[in-house]
């Protein structure tokens, strides 16, 4: 009689990642012009969807749509992203279809609490992207953590950083203790996961 090693023979492991990220993604320039773009459009209350407690975040938000003057950052977003997305993810993606939300946390308390990006019955959202665009020595607090593991990991704060993981994942933005952070966000859409 042999003895059985295994149950199963795996053809693939799975080689998607937890997170991935671009240095230097935009320059301080790049950054602070977005950042005016977004102060100039009408900024409200951000809104969570109906299953989060409402005071789960803290913050304003403003949307930015693709226009003339601003086509140089949705392209260049979306060859990141697909480069990204090939190297470290893999998804079957769509496309960038919800604009990009500028989002302003302000000191005291500025935060968005643990969530994942993605929900029942809402467009299906594959990989959320965040882009940093406030110079990391302007604010305290506000860092995005990612809870890949229990204990979680705080991303790059470095400015014009972006950040790229699955819409799946938990993360948060911690309370602002000082100053104001100022980012953008997406969400890359695609098929059901089969």
């Amino acid at each position: 009689m042999s003895e059985i090693l295994c149950t199963h023979w795996n053809f693939k492991t799975d080689q998607m990642h937890p997170y991935a990220f671009w240095n230097n993604f935009l320059s301080k320039k790049e950054c602070d012009t977005i950042v005016k773009q977004g102060r100039k459009l009408k900024l409200d209350k951000a809104k969570t969807n109906s299953l989060t407690a409402q005071n789960a975040r803290k913050s304003n938000t403003s949307w930015i749509f693709p226009k003339k003057d601003n086509l140089w950052l949705f392209r260049r977003t979306t060859d990141v992203i697909l480069d990204l997305n090939n190297k470290y993810f893999n998804f079957d993606i769509l496309g960038l279809n919800e604009g990009f939300q500028f989002t302003n946390y302000k000191h005291p308390d500025g935060h968005y609490g643990k969530h994942v990006d993605n929900s029942f019955n809402m467009s299906i959202r594959k990989l959320s992207v965040s882009i940093q665009l406030t110079d990391p020595k302007k604010y305290e607090g506000g860092d995005l953590k990612l809870y890949t593991s229990e204990e979680g990991k705080i991303m790059d704060r470095t400015q014009g950083t972006l950040i790229i993981f699955p819409s799946f994942t938990m993360h948060e933005v911690l309370p602002i203790t000082k100053g104001e952070r100022n980012s953008l966000v997406s969400w890359i859409t695609g098929k059901p996961f089969k």
